[in-house]
């Protein structure tokens, strides 16, 4: 498994590869697209065709170009024009919840599966926001690095497929099937089908108060997921025991799952983001003296290995993690221009019962 990680543009990284000379007072294409006002990124479609650009702006730094008196080097160019058969995985995440979310080892599990055997590299990044993701794509373009990437968690108004489309950069958008746009999206259909089933599920052991704790609100899965939710338990005359937006931290779960065990009319079931908080979930329940699935039912969301290695062991929907990011990675390599069979990827996601949901609790 070839992954290379990299915590933040800039740190334990090469610094930009300066085209053209480099001598003491010559030119750089920093200062090129200083003087046209624009990325190194587009500097570098400008001179050598790529990408797509308007007329002006490529003639803005053409002339920008020669004003300076700089010229790419023949070597720079053959450079940028080979390929790197390297595949980019920027995920917007800290370090320590990187490294303790097993999701991401599944989906780069699958990801090298079909990169591996095709001499294809994964090159992982961590940064903490939108503005450091997109700098590092067009980073990673100016220095052709890279010949394509893998885009995790869509966003409402998400800027990247249009940014990286702009830069000429193949790539794949993970768990939006139905989005269209200028980035395929790979997952499974019908996000909310697993969480219906959660609920479904809950409500034949007996659930009425049964709470949601919901990722980031701008994911798109998010809303998918809680629209879900809600719905489900409207057509059931119901409505949530309570509904809360968190991060995706170990210390976040603790706390949601504190203050819910804590309301006046406390949910007798608990339906978590992913299954990582679950497992925080299940654990502050145990401590705060309550027993799983007895007097609250847990419900986690991916079906990694650890849920079956709990006691008790975790109820958790499948959206197949592994298979998702091999279809991820046929999608892209075929976009640049490999080739592989069709990536196939059917089915929705889907409950996988287990012992920590359970009939609920009688009334005191």
């Amino acid at each position: 498994m070839k992954v290379r990680r990299e915590d933040r543009p800039g740190e334990n990284a090469p610094g930009p590869v300066e085209e053209g000379s480099a001598g003491p007072g010559r030119p750089t294409i920093k200062a090129v697209a200083a003087a046209a006002g624009v990325s190194t990124a587009t500097v570098s479609q400008a001179v050598n065709g790529t990408g797509r650009i308007s007329e002006a702006t490529r003639r803005r730094v053409l002339a920008a170009a020669a004003e300076l008196g700089w010229s790419p080097s023949a070597s720079a160019t053959a450079l940028r024009r080979a390929r790197t058969r390297t595949i980019a995985l920027v995920v917007r995440r800290p370090t320590d919840v990187l490294g303790v979310d097993p999701h991401f080892s599944e989906l780069i599990t699958g990801l090298e599966g079909e990169l591996a055997p095709r001499g294809y590299g994964l090159l992982l990044h961590l940064v903490p926001g939108l503005a450091e993701e997109s700098a590092l794509y067009e980073r990673l373009v100016a220095e052709g690095r890279i010949d394509g990437a893998v885009l995790t968690e869509a966003r409402s108004d998400d800027p990247r497929p249009g940014l990286l489309q702009r830069l000429g950069l193949p790539a794949v958008l993970l768990g939006s099937p139905e989005r269209g746009g200028p980035v395929p999206g790979v997952g499974l259909g019908q996000q909310g089908a697993g969480v219906r089933e959660a609920v479904a599920h809950l409500l034949a052991l007996g659930h009425r108060r049964i709470a949601y704790v919901a990722g980031p609100a701008e994911l798109v899965h998010t809303g998918a997921r809680r629209a879900a939710f809600e719905q489900a338990l409207a057509e059931a005359g119901l409505r949530p025991a309570a509904v809360r937006h968190t991060d995706f931290t170990e210390e976040a779960a603790v706390a949601v799952t504190e203050e819910l065990l804590a309301l006046p009319d406390r949910p007798t079931a608990l339906v978590f983001p992913n299954d990582s908080m679950a497992v925080c979930g299940m654990g502050a329940a145990q401590r705060a003296g309550l027993r799983v699935p007895a007097d609250v039912s847990v419900v986690g969301y991916d079906n990694l290995p650890l849920g079956r290695w709990l006691h008790p062991r975790l109820s958790s929907v499948d959206q197949q993690v592994q298979r998702v990011g091999a279809a991820a990675a046929l999608t892209l390599l075929a976009r640049c221009g490999e080739d592989v069979p069709t990536a196939l990827l059917e089915g929705r996601p889907r409950l996988v019962v287990r012992e920590s949901t359970g009939p609920a609790p009688a009334a005191p």
